[in-house]
């Protein structure tokens, strides 16, 4: 590569497994983002720098340039927006699920129901599709905790084996979306390194029809 590329990651499941992907296109971190503490990873191509960020975050480092390309789970995307990103490639690593998860019963009786959840713009734009008004709680973890405390009626969280909602006397109860992490391009990177980019995204499109 003759163009400088940087790629935004964030740290666990979906850095693991976007490295084969990277291997596959040539390009390997030359630091351990597990143990080193460098925000900006070297890897074996000069051209090539590897940024390390909260996932939530990747979306605006590639929307305003910071980062050229970037890995990011389509629930980070749709809440999001996806407002200047191309999203060329679904990786289909990181699968799981967004669901709405509670107990069997729901409340006794009419109301405006409360919904716990961090993926607040999912979770109204869901439910204004269905033609029903909640009450949205923020929350950034421990989701299983609001119906149990009553704080919320349901909750909406990515679901994966499901074990958590189980060990806590919760079910998914209603499906919003399937999740997979997708490749995302800053739109003017796009046209200034068409080349350099295009063969990048050929190359992870090959990995990833290759785990098919």
């Amino acid at each position: 590569m003759s163009e400088t590329l940087t790629i935004a990651l964030s740290k666990g499941r979906i850095f693991k497994e976007t490295l084969p992907l990277l291997a596959h296109a040539g390009i390997e971190p030359v630091d351990d983002p597990e143990k080193s503490r460098k925000l900006i990873l070297d890897t074996n191509h000069d051209e090539v720098k590897l940024v390390i960020i909260r996932a939530s975050d990747v979306p605006t480092y590639v929307e305003y340039g910071a980062a050229d390309l970037g890995v990011a789970g389509k629930d980070v995307l749709m809440e999001h927006g996806g407002e200047g990103l191309y999203e060329p490639l679904d990786l289909k690593i990181a699968r799981c699920r967004l669901m709405v998860a509670g107990a069997t019963e729901g409340p006794a009786h009419e109301r405006r129901l409360k919904i716990a959840t961090k993926f607040v713009n999912s979770t109204r734009r869901y439910y204004a599709r269905k033609g029903q008004q909640v009450e949205i709680i923020k929350l950034y973890g421990s989701m299983e905790l609001a119906p149990l405390v009553g704080l919320a009626d349901y909750i909406v969280d990515l679901v994966d084996t499901g074990n958590t909602l189980k060990a806590n006397g919760l079910q998914p109860l209603e499906h919003i979306a399937d999740i997979s992490s997708r490749l995302v391009v800053n739109k003017a990177s796009m046209k200034t390194k068409h080349v350099t980019i295009k063969r990048f995204i050929d190359d992870i499109a090959q990995a990833v029809e290759s785990r098919a």
